[in-house]
Parts: structure tokens; C-alpha cells; sequence
């Protein structure tokens, strides 16, 4: 819808194409060919300043609805942003988690003297998890709405959004890969799954289920009476390598994330500036 002012404007031009018009007809039988030629060029160079003003109108118009629709694509985008830095910050805690367990077992590998075996298991389960990043994803470039983004930092940062979600996620696959590969079957092996198990279901701290009540999903299976004696644990190469990889893996993880927090916060940031 056009602004009053805006609409005043075309319609005094028109009007004054009107007024030249008549002009020039008159001029026209009155066989004054001279002045009627002057009526006629201002009579083109105001069509032409009408078609200009039109144009500016068009693009005044056009403006404005990308605003608009630049407003609704922001606060959309604020409330997925949100969502993916909680989530990516639960997922760095749960690293922090199996770092500080991972530390632990390597810690009673060098001195199993006094070890809890309830304790060590609790440790081997937090390693056992492999947190992976899934945020929300936005189809921007795909739809267009990412020529909406005026602010061109916002904008660049949008369009290689997926690009760095791709850099943390190659970093958790090979954790990953490893906790459900060889972490399983060096438990297997030793016989402590049913007490990995056991001891994960009943723990109610796993960050993976967010706000919902973990009390729910808290499962008592019990103990293994054929599992490995604490020496035996405590004994095996192979683990005690798995238990290095998981330091290693889920630190270099937990770098990556926290510069990739930084860009969340960024665009956040950028984001709540335009709204």
C-alpha cells in the first residue's frame, strides 16, 4: 500500500500531464508548431520523471516487503540458533564428563591399589557415551531467504554454517565409530556390558535426554556375576588404548565446539541487532 505522500506525488504529476496535454492541443489548432514541439517535449520529459517516480515506488515497495519478510526469517532463525547452542553445549558437557571419567581410569591403571570396582565401572559407562552434534537445519540458500540478510557479516556467516557444523562433526564421528566399535568389544570381552548397562541406566545426570525427567528412565538390571575382577580390567592393553582415544578424540572435539560457540554466539549477537 502506497504512503500518502508518495500517492499525492503521482497524482499531481498526472495532472500535470494532463494540464501539458491540453496545452498542446490547443497549440495544435491554433497551428503553432513551435510552441506546440516545446509543449510536447515537456509533455515527454514528465512521462519520463512519471516512470522514474513509478520505479521508485516499485522499488520502495519491494524494499520494504524484504524487510518484512527479512524480520520473520530473524526471528526464526534466533529461536533454531537458541536450540542449537543449548544442545551444542550439552553436548561439550557430556565430552567434559567422559574426559574427566577417561582421566580417572588412566589414573587407576597406574594405581589400581584401593580401586572401587562400582566406581571404575560408573567411569567406563560416562566413556561409553558418544555425544554428536544435530542442530537444526535451515534451508536458506536452498529457498532463497538468504538474500534477505542484509547485514553481510550475519549473511556470511549463514552460508558457511554448514560447511563448520560439517568440521565438528568428522571430529565426533571417529569417536564414535570407536565407542560403538572397539569400546564395545573390549567390554564384551571382558564381560562388563550388563554392568555398563546397568550402571548407565540407573544414572540419572545424562544431559543427552535435555529438559525431560531423567527419574523415568532410571532401569535397575543388575550386576554380571561373570564379568572381570578389577585386575583383570585394569590389565588390558587394549583398553587402556581405547581409554587414551577417548581423551584425545573427545578433547579435540570439545575444541572444535567451543570455537564453533563462538560462532553461534556471533550470529546470535547479529541476529538480535537486525531484530
Amino acid at each position: 500500500m502506497l504512503s500518502w505522500s508518495l500517492w499525492f506525488i503521482w497524482h499531481n504529476h498526472l495532472q500535470m500531464i494532463k494540464f501539458f496535454r491540453k496545452i498542446r492541443y490547443e497549440l495544435m489548432e491554433k497551428n503553432k508548431t513551435a510552441k506546440y514541439l516545446k509543449y510536447a517535449f515537456g509533455e515527454i520529459i514528465l512521462v519520463v520523471i512519471g516512470i522514474l517516480i513509478a520505479l521508485q515506488i516499485n522499488n520502495w515497495n519491494e524494499y520494504r516487503k524484504d524487510r518484512i519478510n527479512e524480520q520473520i526469517v530473524l526471528k526464526k532463525l534466533k529461536d533454531d540458533y537458541q536450540a542449537n547452542l543449548k544442545q551444542l553445549e550439552e553436548k561439550m558437557a557430556t565430552r567434559d564428563k567422559i574426559l574427566k571419567s577417561g582421566v580417572q581410569l588412566l589414573k587407576a591403571f597406574d594405581q589400581p591399589q584401593g580401586i572401587i570396582r562400582d566406581s571404575l565401572i560408573k567411569d567406563i559407562a560416562i566413556i561409553n557415551n558418544d555425544p554428536t552434534f544435530d542442530p537444526i537445519q535451515n534451508n536458506l540458500a536452498t529457498s532463497g531467504n538468504l538474500m534477505l540478510i542484509s547485514n553481510q557479516r550475519l549473511n556470511h556467516l549463514l552460508s558457511n554454517w554448514t560447511s563448520d557444523v560439517v568440521s565438528v562433526q568428522e571430529i565426533e564421528l571417529v569417536w564414535s565409530e570407536k565407542a560403538n566399535g572397539e569400546l564395545d568389544v573390549i567390554t564384551s570381552e571382558l564381560g562388563i556390558g550388563r554392568d555398563i548397562a546397568n550402571s548407565f541406566m540407573s544414572y540419572s545426570g545424562h544431559l543427552w535426554l535435555l529438559d525431560k525427567d531423567t527419574s523415568s528412565y532410571e532401569i535397575e538390571i543388575g550386576t554380571s556375576k561373570l564379568g572381570s575382577f578389577i585386575d583383570e580390567i585394569l590389565t588390558s592393553k587394549t583398553f587402556e588404548s581405547i581409554i587414551g582415544s577417548s581423551i584425545s578424540l573427545n578433547r579435540s572435539a570439545n575444541l572444535q565446539s567451543e570455537a564453533f560457540r563462538d560462532r553461534i554466539v556471533e550470529i546470535l549477537d547479529l541476529i538480535e541487532a537486525e531484530i
